[in-house]
């Protein structure tokens, strides 16, 4: 449950829902209990008719009697127990008229009489366990002699008024449910347009991540150009950040070697002085220095870096490739670049030249007359970029430690022996991997696979 209102449109949802059910019952009970004061207003409405009618036509005769004349025409009045009863009853002599719907029946007296000319309004028992709505009068009627109270009484039965209402009820019901679901749809509708930019910044941080953005567009909604001018603004200072530590390690670098250069040339002339197992071992020493700082500075240049950028791949390629032929190893040895002129890979262009660089030049090392820097689908979005050679290649056992601190399983010079594990070390910042296998060409081959796009 946590989890699942976790999501912002989630929550949006289910408040948005939960107030409109809370809402829809409310307006059902107000309507109904309006509309049952609307029903009982207009019937009675109806009652006071029926009284004002009774009044005009009862009369007292000489002789003490109650007359009606003409008696009601509603028919209910006339079925016996049919939902409408009238009653007139003189209080001094206890005489009484009565509609045929009463039949046997006399409608109980109120609780409180009101006093003349004031209609008054309750409910009281009825018929078959009934209740009724009953309207009373009092008037005074003369009698020849001097005027008499008499109480007319006019009631109908609720179950009439219930019905109405409970008709009006379910009605409603249907209408209410009908208007729920249009307004929930509306509801879903203005969430899902309202947190669209929420997750279109998701996906652009993603981008960002992944290196096909470099900074987060301008948003259109106004409310989360914060947060982008923010992330911008976090990235920026990332990228600072980064180009100070490459900085740093580039002076870092400069400082070291040439002690370890002055070192190493101090122990040729103690060499020369004659003690030439001490020269040896501080020679050690210094090539081991010289390997460990090399691979620190290797990755301190991307361990902070990997933050989503594209370079072309060609084009950096072929920068290597011009400044590598130029050395002593590539006389003999001719590069082939075989890369799409357009292809972006998802890794920053510092990054990418080092491990290129190491690629091609440890390829170009090692062969025999022919290198190929290629590209292989390896799936959507996916491409392997791979460094082959004809070269005496390496045995499986040998692949498994080359990629060691400071392993160098050849003999030449030129190297300190740290160009696959500076690779390997660089790709893992990206989350990717070094392979090496036997290229078609009989020698090594070193791939990875990257996020690509032509």
């Amino acid at each position: 449950m946590t989890y699942m209102f976790s999501s912002v449109r989630l929550r949006l949802a289910a408040g948005a829902i939960a107030g409109l059910v809370v809402v829809l019952v409310l307006s059902w009970a107000g309507l109904v209990a309006l509309f049952e004061r609307h029903v009982e207003r207009r019937i009675g409405s109806e009652l006071d008719l029926h009284l004002a009618q009774l009044a005009s036509a009862t009369q007292v005769s000489a002789s003490g009697q109650l007359a009606l004349e003409p008696a009601p025409s509603d028919p209910r009045f006339g079925k016996v127990r049919g939902g409408l009863y009238w009653q007139i009853e003189d209080e001094a002599s206890g005489s009484m008229l009565r509609s045929r719907s009463l039949w046997d029946l006399r409608l109980a007296a109120g609780a409180g009489l009101p006093a003349s000319g004031v209609v008054a309004v309750d409910d009281r028992p009825g018929p078959r366990d009934t209740s009724l709505r009953v309207h009373e009068r009092r008037l005074l009627l003369p009698d020849g002699t001097g005027e008499r109270v008499v109480r007319f009484s006019v009631a109908m039965d609720r179950r009439e008024i219930d019905g109405l209402t409970a008709d009006f009820s379910g009605d409603l019901v249907l209408a209410l449910v009908g208007l729920g679901v249009v307004l929930a749809g509306a509801s879903l509708l203005q969430i899902a347009l309202g947190t669209a930019p929420l997750a279109g910044i998701g996906r652009q941080v993603a981008a960002v991540r992944g290196g096909t953005l470099r900074r987060l567009p301008s948003a259109a909604a106004s409310e989360v150009m914060p947060l982008v001018q923010e992330v911008n603004a976090l990235l920026d200072g990332a990228d600072a950040q980064i180009e100070r530590a490459r900085a740093r390690a580039a002076d870092l670098a400069h400082g070291l070697k040439t002690p370890l250069a002055a070192l190493k040339a101090d122990a040729a002339r103690i060499a020369d002085q004659g003690a030439p197992e001490i020269a040896q071992g501080i020679e050690v020493a210094v090539d081991a220095m010289s390997r460990q700082v090399e691979r620190e500075l290797a990755r301190t240049r991307v361990r902070h870096g990997g933050r989503g950028s594209e370079t072309v791949l060609r084009p950096a390629v072929e920068r290597i490739v011009a400044v590598i032929r130029r050395t002593p190893a590539c006389d003999l040895v001719n590069v082939v670049v075989d890369i799409p002129e357009t292809m972006c890979v998802a890794i920053d262009e510092p990054d990418l030249v080092e491990v290129m660089g190491n690629l091609i030049e440890n390829g170009v090392r090692h062969a025999s007359s022919h290198v190929r820097v290629g590209v292989d689908p390896a799936g959507s979005g996916l491409a392997r970029v791979c460094v082959d050679d004809d070269g005496d290649g390496l045995s499986p056992a040998e692949r498994d430690v080359v990629l060691g601190r400071g392993v160098r399983l050849d003999s030449q010079p030129g190297g300190a022996g740290l160009g696959l594990a500076i690779v390997a070390d660089i790709l893992d910042a990206y989350g990717l991997a070094l392979t090496l296998s036997t290229s078609p060409q009989g020698g090594l081959a070193a791939s990875f696979v990257v996020r690509a796009r032509m």
